[in-house]
């Protein structure tokens, strides 16, 4: 089991608001730009959502160091995979490759809570993974130190119907509130839109408290 130390920067470095929703039309995967540890406000632009393939994304809440090394291994592992078999990987491979390495690195675990999504030949799908690799299908999710303002929302508002563009403006209003009551949450919005034709990416700024 990780020691007292690791669990102690797995809840103090844990901090931002991913958010992503699944529907019928697409995928979407936001994240907010604000980078902290504890409270300490370290960077206003940081990238917390990836482009892994042409129809499939991932989004962060966690430590940034420990986003951008998964998303090179996973980048590389993925790309391995599809020059071996010839063929593009599901989204559900995806979740389940980015699940094993975050269970690999369980005893010096990776400080994030993960969101893949994407759409392919079986349509489209949105999973959701805690640091230790634990997977979860979803319709919608919010992961981080504002998820508990977030989700309120998601689950008000979502619908199996929403179009992209509902499932967007749904993904800014929960993480623009989740930025006016979580201190480290915050400075505006990265976003995936993703659908069978592809991954079209947005950067949004808010203001937050």
């Amino acid at each position: 089991m990780p020691d007292q130390s690791l669990i102690m920067g797995y809840e103090l470095g844990v901090g931002g608001t991913a958010v992503g929703i699944r529907s019928v039309s697409g995928v979407v995967i936001a994240a907010d730009k604000r980078l902290a540890y504890g409270y300490t406000i370290l960077s206003k632009a940081a990238k917390k959502v990836y482009v892994i393939t042409p129809t499939v994304g991932i989004g962060f809440a966690g430590v940034i160091g420990d986003m951008q090394a998964l998303v090179r291994r996973l980048d590389s592992a993925v790309r391995l995979r599809e020059i071996e078999s010839g063929s593009r990987l599901t989204v559900r491979a995806i979740a389940k490759l980015t699940s094993v390495m975050l269970y690999e690195a369980r005893m010096t675990p990776y400080i994030t809570q993960s969101i893949v999504g994407g759409c392919d030949q079986t349509g489209c799908h949105l999973f959701s993974m805690d640091a230790l690799g634990s997977l979860l299908e979803e319709d919608f999710v919010s992961v981080g130190s504002g998820a508990a303002v977030s989700i309120g929302l998601l689950e008000e508002n979502y619908r199996k119907d929403l179009s992209l563009e509902q499932m967007a403006e749904l993904s800014k209003k929960s993480l623009g509130a989740a930025a006016s009551r979580d201190a480290v949450s915050g400075d505006g919005l990265d976003m995936l839109r993703i659908d069978s034709t592809g991954v079209k990416e947005e950067t949004v700024v808010f203001r937050s408290v």
